[in-house]
């Protein structure tokens, strides 16, 4: 959903939601890129909408002319606890997001925000946005107290390789050290450090038809589907009528 991107334009603004409010409830009318068959993750369904009205301040969009052209959500949870002791869920996505809001609700003190998404508007994509949105996100946790942002990270290319295992994804670098994918070069150029790997960040299941209609592919045969957009293949059984996609992402820590 993001790239190495350069050239930033200078008329975008940046500022937390709680700085403009007016931008809240309209905050997802903003074309996206990613794969529509991601929309369909069911903690995202329940949770995701009311995370910019729960935690404005830590949330950040980017404006041009007026217009809303990037989104960047986070949430506070409470990492260091004695259950959780410091050690970022395997769960990834979905279970951080779980926790951010089951603390919320029982008045349990957040240590740590967590990165859940950077969209950008497709015409303002290769524009340098993604870098800002992430340093204003870094900034809003750490204007809010917070010593640590934590980024379940979804490595823009990792589809490319859609066989190879994350772990090996993400041991991929360049000659200066950095990685490959690009996403993960922006979190490493920004003072974010890899973690570990959440092998079952975010799960979504559907029936075959719904799988058909979210991607335009038959699944009609057993076995690995590659969808176009997915990290990893999707798990089609047709005798059950299901599949099931289970997304790995990359754990990173950002001290602030």
């Amino acid at each position: 959903m993001t790239s190495d991107d350069v050239g930033a334009s200078a008329d975008i603004v940046i500022s937390t939601y709680a700085d403009r409010p007016e931008y809240v409830e309209k905050s997802f009318d903003m074309d996206e890129t990613w794969p529509y068959f991601m929309k369909n993750d069911e903690v995202a369904a329940a949770l995701l909408l009311g995370v910019i009205e729960a935690f404005p301040h830590l949330n950040v969009l980017a404006t041009a002319d007026g217009v809303q052209v990037a989104r960047g959500m986070a949430a506070p949870f409470a990492l260091h606890t004695d259950r959780r002791k410091g050690e970022l869920p395997a769960g990834g996505w979905d279970r951080v997001l779980i926790w951010a809001f089951h603390d919320r609700d029982r008045g349990v003190e957040p240590d740590t925000v967590t990165a859940l998404e950077i969209s950008i508007h497709p015409d303002h994509l290769g524009k340098g946005l993604s870098h800002r949105m992430l340093a204003a996100m870094r900034t809003a946790a750490a204007t809010a107290g917070f010593a640590e942002l934590v980024a379940p990270v979804r490595p823009n290319e990792k589809h490319k390789h859609i066989d190879l295992p994350m772990a090996d994804y993400i041991k991929l670098t360049r000659d200066d050290g950095l990685p490959v994918d690009a996403w993960l070069r922006t979190h490493a150029r920004a003072g974010g450090v890899i973690d570990s790997v959440a092998p079952t960040s975010m799960a979504i299941t559907g029936t075959l038809e719904e799988w058909r209609t979210w991607t335009g592919l038959p699944f009609d045969r057993a076995g690995e589907v590659e969808v176009p957009g997915a990290l990893v293949p999707v798990l089609c059984v047709p005798e059950h009528d299901y599949a099931v996609y289970v997304e790995p992402n990359v754990w990173m820590r950002h001290r602030l």
